[in-house]
């Protein structure tokens, strides 16, 4: 039997966090939710909101994507169980109040307890929360979403790091830049690598695989697939084909790929 560890302590989101840490903080910072970081923003797209539309963005943190709901005329929950995102969710809320067509509305609850009937959500989004729940956490939560969510409806996920990366191909990198001489840029363990509060709060991160497992358990069918931040760099020819295997080539790229998406519906 899995062992149940306890949830990680809200405490550990902080406003500085969410503004100085957490995905799309730079671009939330500049626009106040009005722009989404590329990562979110293909998230987002995803999902395919219609006017209408009652969404649950679970973890909402900020509260930009309840904007980007609402802006296209859904009708937008958020649900965080950090007091701090609920604040800076509202704020959001409030700011965006008689801009956008749909309703928005944020509440302080638990993913493993989510405070709705049945049914009732045609979309419910999970971006960048699934690393930050225990397995046992992160079941709960699976079987709430698919218990709040419509029969045709529509799960979207995105977590990262890719655990395999982590695991197996950052040392590989790590050891080339090494030989380059940029080994001071790059620490041993890997969740200090630009983000180092991660290293306290990302407590199951996912595979292809794994991410894919973990809704088939919970009673969905799913659709997982890995992608990566633009490549686009000035490099040798060496680096460049090196780059190309890496990130085009399955098996290869199953390893070096950073971020798992996901669309799943219930089964």
């Amino acid at each position: 039997m899995e062992k149940q560890h306890e949830s990680l302590p809200s405490t550990l989101y902080t406003e500085e966090y969410f503004r100085t840490a957490c995905e799309g903080y730079e671009e939330f910072n500049q626009s106040e939710g009005e722009h989404l970081s590329r990562r979110l923003a293909a998230a987002f797209e995803l999902a395919a909101i219609e006017p209408g539309m009652n969404i649950l963005d679970v973890g909402c943190g900020r509260g930009e994507i309840l904007r980007h709901c609402a802006n296209m005329g859904a009708n937008a929950y958020g649900i965080d169980y950090a007091a701090v995102a609920v604040n800076l969710s509202q704020q959001v809320i409030e700011n965006a109040d008689g801009i956008a067509p749909g309703v928005m509305a944020v509440s302080q609850a638990d993913a493993k307890m989510l405070p709705f009937p049945d049914a009732y959500f045609d979309r419910v989004l999970m971006f960048d929360v699934v690393e930050h729940l225990y397995p046992w956490e992160l079941h709960q939560a699976m079987l709430e979403v698919r218990r709040v969510l419509k029969p045709d409806g529509r799960f979207i996920i995105h977590t990262a790091p890719n655990v395999w990366y982590d695991r197996y191909a950052y040392p590989v990198v790590r050891f080339v830049r090494t030989l380059m001489g940029e080994g001071d840029k790059y620490p041993k363990d890997p969740r200090q690598f630009g983000v180092a509060v991660n290293e306290h709060v990302h407590v199951n991160e996912q595979s292809l695989w794994s991410m894919s497992r973990a809704l088939k358990r919970a009673g969905f069918r799913p659709k997982v697939w890995l992608d990566s931040p633009p490549q686009n760099r000035d490099e040798n020819i060496l680096m460049a084909a090196l780059r190309h295997i890496a990130f085009d080539l399955p098996p290869v790229r199953w390893f070096f790929e950073r971020e798992v998406f996901a669309v799943a519906s219930k089964s």
